[in-house]
């Protein structure tokens, strides 16, 4: 018995150095850490259960026979994130590139199903040169089972997708997959197809950085919700964000105490929203003022920029709000920013997350771009999913709420739970100025002063068809609330649907405008 205990040791040994000390030296001098370092920096003390370690592949051929390192190049099991328990995978770049052969991907596979049937989030650390080549279709048939284990557990459990280096080619479909995904900057990339194939195909000259970097990914495509510059502040972020979601979709999120007085007035509203509906100004600074010690995780924080999406607290209980940023483009919807709220939305509702919306947009961003783009198919979207989704729905119109854009940020209409407006607020087909123009032209055109009289009617217009009792005496609106109790409504309305329950249609699944 001791001598097998020896040899025991001795494989552990040999599986936990990886590739060895020469590979991991050259991970570490690229500002890299290898794969079980990582998960050392992710997980709660000595709480990793490692599952798969003397995994090997069983490839012959193209040299593949002359080794079989253990673990087939990816590190899987379950620990625990501040008390919850996790399940983690983190493929390892020292081991033939992290490359997913068949073993490899039926180990991440099987964990996830393990994590969807037992109830706890997966968090993917990626970092692998792609299929194994000598693998052939046995690489593929790993992706594929890895793809289809996505899906099953999509809105189950919390997916989370953390980019560490290259991720190319199906490897990037999986963390599209998932809910989130978090790049680390200068060595992540996500690329359907690396620089030389796009050279030789299209002859453009593009580097790593510039075709599928975290910038790119943060500001561009939208892929990537979170950026950091090093691993072990994107590992933190990663557990911060876990700190908002629930374990899965039959639990409720996890509750704070708040630190923070749930009566308390926000009078600073009133100065951060202008009276003036075209003087910009930061959404953000609203949203600090109403959450729990003005803490606010934006997630695609440089993405779709007229449009705020992320996760805060309210008396302690987590809260998804989704806000329009009058500070890019006035705050309009367009084809980006519906898709970017129509998915959080989705996330929300999965997970019995509710739902605050901070409404201030003149509308539907018009131009043949947009249009050519399919803007009514994404603008589509958000609507589905506001009316989609059961959880409990507050929303606040903080200025403008127009048109199309009023019907489709939580208005009572799409079944907003309880709908609120500041006393400013402005809730019509149009603005005054557009409407008047349009309905009114040819009083304008025959007064003997037209300046003073489009003031007239743009007046009239706003005090009778503007103004929120209009709203308000028609049921669209709960109240209409001074800005400084804002906080303390917004709670109370919280606490009245925390156990808010809706039966939907019987059907296999809606069909939303993809």
């Amino acid at each position: 018995m001791q001598k097998a205990s020896t040899h025991l040791e001795r494989i552990r040994a040999e599986a936990a150095l990886g590739g060895g000390e020469a590979r991991i030296a050259a991970q570490h001098s690229k500002e890299k850490l290898t794969a079980r370092e990582r998960i050392e920096q992710l997980l709660d003390g000595e709480t990793f259960q490692e599952t798969g370690m003397f995994v090997t592949h069983r490839a012959g051929g193209l040299g593949m026979e002359k080794s079989h390192p253990y673990t087939d190049g990816v590190v899987t099991g379950w620990g625990k994130i501040d008390g919850r328990l996790v399940y983690v995978f983190a493929q390892d770049f020292t081991i033939m590139g992290g490359s997913v052969g068949e073993a490899h991907g039926r180990k991440i596979a099987g964990l996830l199903e393990l994590a969807q049937q037992n109830g706890a989030p997966v968090i993917g650390l990626n970092d692998s040169g792609g299929a194994r080549i000598q693998e052939g279709v046995g690489a593929l048939a790993g992706y594929g089972q890895i793809f289809h284990r996505n899906v099953q557990a999509s809105g189950v459990i919390p997916q989370i997708s953390v980019i560490l280096g290259p991720c190319a080619g199906g490897a990037v479909y999986s963390p599209a997959i998932t809910d989130f995904v978090f790049m680390v900057e200068k060595t992540a990339h996500m690329f359907i197809t690396g620089p030389e194939v796009v050279k030789s195909v299209t002859h453009e000259d593009v580097s790593f950085d510039d075709l599928g970097g975290a910038a790119v990914h943060r500001s561009r495509s939208g892929v990537a919700h979170f950026t950091a510059p090093d691993e072990g502040a994107l590992l933190s972020n990663v557990r911060s964000l876990l700190s908002f979601l629930p374990s899965n979709n039959l639990t409720p999120p996890p509750c704070v105490q708040p630190g923070d007085d749930p009566r308390r007035a926000v009078p600073e509203l009133a100065h951060i929203v202008p009276e003036n509906p075209q003087q910009p100004y930061d959404v953000r600074s609203v949203i600090e003022a109403l959450v729990d010690n003005g803490e606010f995780m934006e997630s695609q924080s440089e993405y779709a920029c007229n449009l705020v999406v992320g996760f805060a607290r309210f008396d302690g209980y987590p809260v998804g709000i989704v806000a329009n940023q009058p500070l890019s483009l006035a705050g309009v919807l367009d084809i980006n920013s519906s898709d970017k709220g129509a998915r959080f939305i989705r996330f929300c509702d999965a997970f019995h997350i509710p739902l605050l919306t901070l409404v201030d947009t003149p509308g539907f961003l018009p131009g043949t771009d947009q249009e050519y783009g399919g803007i009514i198919r994404h603008g589509a979207k958000i609507a589905y999913a506001y009316s989609e989704a059961t959880v409990p729905k507050v929303t606040l119109i903080l200025r403008k709420a127009y048109g199309g854009a009023y019907i489709v940020m939580g208005s009572k209409h799409l079944g907003g739970d309880i709908n609120f407006a500041l006393p400013n607020a402005e809730i019509a087909v149009m603005g005054p100025e557009g409407a008047v123009s349009i309905v009114f032209s040819k009083d304008i055109q025959a007064a003997s002063d037209p300046a003073v009289r489009r003031e007239e009617l743009i007046a009239q217009y706003r005090s009778e068809l503007a103004n929120p009792l209009v709203a308000a005496s028609r049921g669209y609106l709960d109240d209409i609330i001074a800005p400084a109790e804002s906080r303390v409504r917004i709670i109370h309305a919280l606490e009245a649907l925390r156990e808010k329950r809706q039966p939907t249609p019987s059907r296999k699944h809606g069909n939303i405008p993809l």
